[in-house]
């Protein structure tokens, strides 16, 4: 019998959407400017745009899966250059639908999007938060059970343990000891080859580095 604990996703994005609104509401044309060392191609301005354009391409049927870099270029493009308020007024209406469709079918990738978000508009403001937040310890677990190594790789963090890859490589097991903020950003390529070999590795990393995040590294070191 499965006895997970049933995640509420719909709760889980709506909270975190309310947090970035509330954040970037108030925000100076300057500060939306803003390039974001997690994202450097994009402005937080941008960020909200591709974050709004997420809920309003699902309900017309443009989005199909992930997103290519392309098709979140035209979502910049297409609402960037438009008021922040019209495109969280937008967001919010899109918002509801959207929820839903999430929970109905368990559309983790659109919560670990808004929450990988909200910490690079977090960054590049300067305003550290809710990286103890539900969507965060929700998402982390999952994107580490989703880890993929050439070899054996333990990831420990305040949560428990996580072991990735064959446990009969030739190569021998190897532990890194991590926070679960650590391990969430990391993960979505918001930390750069050298911040992850930094971290507390029982052994030289090198050969699963480039295996480690979902995205990325990062061309630079993230510092947030």
């Amino acid at each position: 019998m499965d006895e997970r604990p049933v995640i509420d996703l719909a709760r889980l994005y709506r909270e975190t959407r309310l947090r970035v609104m509330n954040l970037v509401a108030g925000l100076t044309d300057p500060e939306l400017d803003i390039r974001t060392p997690a994202c450097p191609a994009w402005t937080v301005r941008d960020i909200v745009a591709h974050l709004t354009a997420i809920p309003e391409d699902a309900a017309s049927g443009r989005l199909k899966g992930i997103p290519t870099d392309e098709f979140t270029a035209g979502q910049v493009a297409r609402l960037g250059g438009l008021p922040v308020a019209e495109v969280l007024a937008r967001w919010a209406a899109a918002a509801a639908d959207f929820e839903a469709a999430i929970a109905a079918h368990e559309v983790w990738p659109a919560v670990i999007d808004v929450a990988s978000h909200e910490q690079d508009i977090r960054g590049a403001l300067g305003k550290p938060g809710a990286r103890d937040c539900a969507a965060v310890r929700a998402c982390t677990p999952l994107l580490l059970n989703w880890l993929e190594v050439p070899s054996p790789v333990r990831v420990r963090t305040e949560d428990g343990e996580y072991l990735a890859g064959s446990e009969t490589a030739e190569i021998g097991e190897l532990m890194v000891t991590t926070s679960r903020f650590e391990a969430f950003r990391w993960r979505m390529g918001r930390r750069s080859r050298s911040q992850i070999a930094a971290l507390a590795w029982s052994a030289d990393p090198a050969p699963v580095l480039d295996h480690l995040a979902v995205f990325g590294p990062a061309d630079r070191d993230v510092i947030e």
